[in-house]
């Protein structure tokens, strides 16, 4: 029997990456869940297959009884998740404490910190009692360093990196595995988001250096949710070789 591994985010990015990922290696049915609907279809039919069942649901995690909702409207055949990947997320803005936008600043504490309690509130119940039960979130190597106009995008991740640890904790009496991944620069739709589609300043980003991309990140969290039963790992940092942590790095001229 297949298992079953639900993904936030999964239109784009880190999530579309794994679930093409978790879809390729076979013994994997997939719950893709994001805002954009006809992203999540597409993204159904190409990857459903004789081996690989999909389902699909449209929610927002800032939207608490959305997320609820969603999870509960789910049949019963695909209510005993075996993987919770917690992906969505964002960054919005890149400016001084004093400059930055409020409402800015709430959507990444409403997606990246509120989301992803709710998803995991909703989701854990259908966790418990499966053989070998695993959540991994998405963190940031922003959750372990502030840097400048980092501020509440790097509270945000710093909260991920928190509740990993009281995840781990709380849930050891269920078995359940809990790894946080910490990635660096990856190119992604990641700073078109942030720079509001400021197409010249997100590839700014990355001059003078190879970054990780989407399938570097599949690649770990696949195998992460493939090691033994009685191994896991708890906390990761994966950057490209050309950075050494979330604030230094070398660029070629």
């Amino acid at each position: 029997m297949n298992k079953i591994v639900l993904i936030t985010g999964a239109t784009s990015g880190f999530g579309k990456a794994c679930a093409e990922k978790f879809a390729a290696a076979g013994g994997y049915d997939l719950i893709l869940t994001g805002r954009r609907q006809e992203r999540l279809e597409e993204l159904k039919r190409r990857l459903e297959n004789g081996n690989t069942r999909v389902t699909t649901l449209t929610f927002d995690v800032q939207d608490k009884d959305a997320v609820f909702s969603a999870i509960a409207s789910l049949p019963a055949e695909w209510k005993k998740v075996d993987i919770l990947f917690n992906n969505a997320g964002l960054a919005l803005g890149r400016d001084y404490f004093d400059e930055a936008d409020l409402d800015d600043w709430e959507t990444m504490i409403d997606t990246n910190l509120k989301g992803l309690l709710y998803v995991s509130r909703a989701v854990i119940p259908l966790m418990v009692g499966q053989p070998h039960p695993h959540i991994i979130n998405m963190g940031s190597v922003a959750g372990k360093e502030v840097y400048e106009k980092g501020n509440a995008y790097c509270a945000s991740k710093f909260a991920v990196d928190a509740i990993s640890r009281s995840m781990r904790i709380d849930l050891l009496r269920h078995a359940i595995k809990v790894t946080a991944i910490h990635p660096g620069a990856a190119e992604t739709e990641f700073s078109m988001v942030r720079f509001k589609g400021d197409e010249q300043q997100a590839r700014k980003i990355y001059e003078g250096f190879i970054p990780l991309i989407a399938d570097d990140i599949a690649d770990v969290v696949y195998y992460c949710a493939t090691l033994p039963p009685h191994v896991c790992i708890n906390d990761l940092v994966i950057t490209c070789t050309a950075q050494a942590d979330a604030i230094y790095f070398y660029r070629k001229s």
